[in-house]
C-alpha cells in the first residue's frame, strides 16, 4: 500500500530542514527576555545617574594647582575676571574713609583741673620746703630722668620759694585759677584722646566724629591730632601761653602729664552704626574686572606660560576663562555631549554584563547583587568626585575601596574590570588624561591582585602600604613622563597619593564586617573565627551526636583538601563541613554513626517515614544555622550538601515491601529525595561528594587504596549521572582531580598500622 500524505518535492523538502538557531537568533532570543530588558533598563539608569554626577553635560575643567604646563595656555573666549587684589585694596580703602563716632564727657577733666588747683594750693600754703610733703613736690618735678632723681629730692629751697612766690597771695591764687581755667578751656571744649580703638577695623586715621555725652547732636568732625594725647605737647603750649614764667608751666605739666590718659574725656560710641557704614561702603565698591581677548591680541599675556607651575592666581583665572565658556554652551551642544557620555558609559556597561554572562554569572543572575553593584559604583564616582577637589585629590582612596570589595566579594577578574572602568569614567569626570588613568588603574589593580585570601587582620594594612609604595612611585614616573619637574611639587603630590592609598586600606579594614554582611561574603578571618570549636552548635553537636561531630571534622578535613585541589576555597568547605549535619543533633539516634550497638530506630518505622526524618536533617540544619546567625554561605552549604539525591537504603526497603505485596502499587520516588537544591557552587559539590565518600568508606571491610579508588569513582559517577553537578559549575578534569585528593585523603585516614608483639587488642 503506497505511503499515505502529499508527496513533497526536493526543493520542499530542503526548505523544510530545520536546523539550529544561529548566533544571532540566539542573541535577539537572550535580548527578547524580560529580565534582560530589566538589567538593561538598569544598566541605562546607572549610566544616566553617573552622567549627572560628572556633569558630562559639560568638559571637566583640567588643571589642578602646582601642574606645570608644557606650551602657554592661551584664551579660547574673550571673558573678565575680577582682580581681586585691587578689588580688596579698593573695598578696605573705602571702609578706612569711615570715621569713628566718639562720646565727648569734659567732666575727667574738669575733675582733674580742680585736683590741679588744690594740690597747688596744698603746697604753696607752706613756707619751708621741709614743711612740703616730698612725694608731692617730687610729682611736680619736670622731669623723668633716673638719674635726677637725687637732685629732685634735694631740690634747693630756692626753686621751691621761686614757684611758691609765682602763686602765694589772693590775687596770684585767682589769677592762677583763672589762667588754668583759660588753658584747660580749649582742650575740655573739644576733648581728648588716650588712643584710638578701632574694633571693626582700620577707619579713617585722620578725623573722627564727636557728639556731646547724652545728645546724640550735634557732631563734630574733629581731627585726631588735636584730641590725641600723644606727648601732651598741647596741655604744655597751652599752659606756656598762660603762665609767663615757664617754670611754673613746667611744673604744672608735670604733674598733669601721667594723669592725662585717666582723664580722657573721648569714648568710643559703640552703639554707633559705624559697622554698618564700613559694610555699605565696602559693598559700594564694583568689583574691578581685568577684561581678557580670544585669540591672544598683541599685548595681552598668556593665561598661563610653559613651564611655570600653575598657582592660585592662575587656577582662579583659569577656572574664570573655563566657566565663561561653559556658559556660551548652547543647549544642543550640551544635550549632545550628555547623551555620547551616556552611550559610552552605557555601552562599557553592557560589555561588563557580556563578561559576566560569560564568565561570572552569579552578580549578574541576582537581581539584588547587581542592583547593589551599580549602587555601589554610582556611590562611588560620586565621592570620588567630591574627593577630587584640588585641595585633596583623594579620588583614589574611594575607587581603592570598590576594587577592594569587589575582590573580596567576588572575583578579583571582575573587581579589575569594574574598576578600570570607573576609573575610566573618573578620567571622563576629572579630565586629567592618561596620567589619571594610569596612575588610578595601576594603583587599584595592584591592591586587587594582593587582596586575595584575607587571613590575618593587618592583610589589608599591607595591602594598601604596598599599594601606597605604587603610588609614590607611579606618580613620580607618570609627572617625570608628563614633563612635570623633579621638585618638592611633585615629591608632595606623590606623598599625598601613597598616603590616600595607606589610608584606604586601613579604612578597608574597619568596613570588612560590614562588607561581609552587606554582600553575604565570608573571608578567611571570618571563617577561622567560626570554625572555632567552642562555637555553641559545635559544643551542642559534640554533646549530642559526638559520632556526627567526628564525621563532620573527617568530612572538613577531606573536602578542604580536595577543594584547595582545584583553587576553589578549602577553608570555606571545611567550616561548611563543620556545620553541615547540625540537623542531626534534633534526632542523633536515627542515623547509624550515633546508634552504636544499639537497635536501630528505624526499625518500627515504615521506610516513608523514616526517609522524612533522615531529609528532615536538612531543614533543621539550616533552621539552626539561621536561629544562630551563621553566614548565608554556611546555610547554603547546608541545604546543598546532599542536593536532590534520593535516600537509597530506605528507597530499596520500600520497592521490596511493594513488589511482595500483590495490591502494591509503585513507589513515589519524590518522597525518597532530599529537598536540594542541587550544588550551586564548586565548594558545595565538593562537600557534598566528600560526606557521601567518607561514609561510604565506613562500609568497606579492607579499606585497601583500590577499594577506596574504585568506591570513590563509583561515587563520583553516580552523582555526576544523577545530575547533581550540573549547576555547580564543576568541569570533569575538576572533578577527576577531586577524587584523586579524596582518595589521597581516605587511604591516609585507613592506613595500614604495625602490630607490636605484645600489643593486645583492645
Amino acid at each position: 500500500m503506497p505511503p499515505s500524505g502529499q508527496i513533497r518535492t526536493r526543493s520542499e523538502r530542503v526548505a523544510a530542514l530545520d536546523l539550529p538557531p544561529g548566533q544571532w537568533e540566539r542573541t535577539w532570543a537572550s535580548l527578547s527576555r524580560r529580565d534582560v530588558h530589566v538589567r538593561i533598563a538598569l544598566a541605562l539608569l546607572t549610566a544616566i545617574a553617573i552622567t549627572i554626577v560628572i556633569r558630562g553635560w559639560n568638559p571637566p575643567f583640567p588643571y589642578r594647582t602646582g601642574y606645570t604646563p608644557s606650551r602657554d595656555v592661551m584664551a579660547t573666549v574673550a571673558f573678565s575676571e575680577v582682580d581681586q587684589e585691587a578689588t580688596i585694596f579698593e573695598r578696605r580703602r573705602a571702609r578706612s574713609q569711615v570715621r569713628y563716632v566718639y562720646v565727648h564727657d569734659p567732666k575727667p577733666l574738669v575733675d582733674l583741673r580742680n585736683e590741679l588747683r588744690n594740690k597747688v594750693i596744698e603746697l604753696v600754703a607752706k613756707e619751708k620746703l621741709a614743711d612740703v610733703d616730698q612725694q608731692l613736690w617730687q610729682s611736680f618735678q619736670p622731669t623723668d630722668d633716673p638719674e635726677s632723681v637725687t637732685a629732685t629730692e634735694n631740690a634747693s629751697e630756692e626753686e621751691f620759694q621761686q614757684f611758691r612766690a609765682a602763686l602765694t597771695g589772693e590775687e596770684k591764687l585767682q589769677q592762677f585759677e583763672k589762667s588754668l581755667e583759660i588753658a584747660f578751656a580749649p582742650i575740655e571744649q573739644r576733648g581728648i584722646l588716650a588712643e584710638l580703638v578701632e574694633p571693626y577695623g582700620k577707619g579713617d586715621q585722620d578725623e573722627i566724629r564727636v557728639h556731646p555725652a547724652g545728645a546724640a547732636e550735634p557732631v563734630e568732625v574733629v581731627k585726631v591730632s588735636d584730641v590725641l594725647i600723644g606727648d601732651g605737647n598741647v596741655i604744655h603750649e597751652a599752659l606756656l601761653r598762660e603762665f609767663p614764667e615757664h617754670h611754673v608751666a613746667d611744673h604744672l605739666f608735670a604733674w598733669t602729664k601721667p594723669r592725662l590718659a585717666k582723664a580722657a574725656t573721648l569714648s568710643l560710641d559703640r552703639t554707633a552704626p559705624v559697622q554698618w557704614e564700613m559694610d555699605q561702603a565696602d559693598k559700594a565698591v564694583k568689583p574691578i574686572e581685568i577684561e581678557y581677548q580670544a585669540n591672544q591680541p598683541a599685548g595681552q599675556p598668556p593665561l598661563a606660560r610653559a613651564g611655570i607651575p600653575l598657582d592660585e592666581r592662575t587656577i582662579t583665572l583659569l577656572r574664570a576663562e573655563y566657566q565663561t565658556a561653559m556658559a556660551q554652551r548652547t543647549l544642543v551642544e550640551r544635550v549632545v555631549r550628555a547623551t555620547a557620555v551616556v552611550a559610552i558609559i552605557f555601552a562599557m556597561f553592557l560589555l561588563c554584563g557580556m563578561y559576566m554572562r560569560f564568565r561570572q554569572r552569579g552578580p549578574l543572575a541576582s537581581f539584588g547583587r547587581l542592583t547593589a553593584i551599580l549602587i555601589l559604583a554610582v556611590t562611588v564616582v560620586a565621592l570620588a568626585c567630591l574627593a577630587a577637589h584640588d585641595t585633596w585629590r583623594g579620588e583614589l582612596i574611594p575607587l581603592m575601596l570598590f576594587g577592594m570589595i569587589l575582590s573580596i566579594a567576588y572575583r578579583q577578574e571582575l573587581a579589575l574590570l569594574l574598576t578600570g572602568v570607573l576609573a575610566l569614567i573618573l578620567v571622563f569626570a576629572v579630565g586629567h588624561g592618561l596620567h589619571e588613568f594610569l596612575l588610578l588603574t595601576g594603583v587599584t589593580t595592584t591592591a586587587i591582585l594582593n587582596t586575595g585570601r584575607i587571613r590575618t587582620r593587618s592583610k589589608l594594612i599591607y595591602v594598601g602600604l604596598f599599594a601606597g609604595l605604587i603610588a609614590f612611585l607611579l606618580e613620580i614616573g607618570l609627572g617625570l613622563i608628563d614633563d612635570q619637574p623633579f621638585g618638592w611639587q611633585l615629591l608632595e603630590n606623590a606623598a599625598r597619593y601613597g598616603l590616600w592609598a595607606v589610608m584606604a586600606g586601613f579604612l578597608m579594614t574597619g568596613l570588612l564586617p560590614f562588607v561581609e554582611r552587606a554582600f553575604g561574603v565570608l573571608t578567611d578571618l571570618s571563617l577561622l573565627e567560626l570554625g572555632d570549636v567552642s562555637h555553641p552548635l559545635l559544643q551542642e553537636l559534640i554533646r549530642r551526636a559526638p559520632s556526627t561531630y567526628n564525621h563532620s571534622v573527617t568530612v572538613g578535613s577531606i573536602s578542604e583538601a580536595a577543594a584547595d585541589s582545584i583553587g576553589a576555597r578549602g577553608l570555606l568547605v571545611r567550616v561548611g563541613a563543620y556545620f553541615h549535619d547540625i540537623g542531626k543533633m534534633l534526632k542523633p539516634g536515627y542515623f547509624i554513626e550515633n546508634q552504636g550497638d544499639k537497635a536501630s530506630a528505624h526499625d518500627s518505622l515504615v521506610p516513608t517515614m523514616s526517609s522524612l526524618v533522615i531529609v528532615a536533617h536538612i531543614k533543621d540544619g539550616s533552621d539552626l544555622a539561621r536561629q544562630h546567625h551563621l553566614p548565608q554561605p554556611i546555610i547554603d552549604l547546608i541545604e546543598q550538601h546532599h542536593g536532590t539525591t534520593r535516600v537509597g537504603f530506605f528507597y530499596e526497603q520500600a520497592s521490596k515491601k511493594m513488589a511482595s505485596d500483590p495490591n502494591g502499587g509503585q513507589v513515589d520516588e519524590s518522597s525518597f529525595r532530599y529537598p536540594g537544591p542541587k550544588p550551586q557552587t564548586k565548594e558545595a559539590a565538593v562537600l557534598m561528594l566528600a560526606d557521601a565518600v567518607e561514609s561510604a568508606s565506613r562500609t568497606l571491610v579492607d579499606p585497601a587504596p583500590a577499594r577506596i579508588e574504585r568506591l570513590v569513582r563509583e561515587v563520583a559517577e553516580h552523582r555526576l549521572h544523577g545530575g547533581q553537578f550540573d549547576d555547580s559549575g564543576l568541569t570533569l578534569r575538576e572533578l577527576r582531580t577531586i577524587e584523586k585528593s579524596m582518595v589521597k585523603s581516605l587511604i591516609a585516614n585507613y592506613h595500614g598500622r604495625i602490630k607490636y608483639p605484645d600489643q593486645k587488642m583492645a
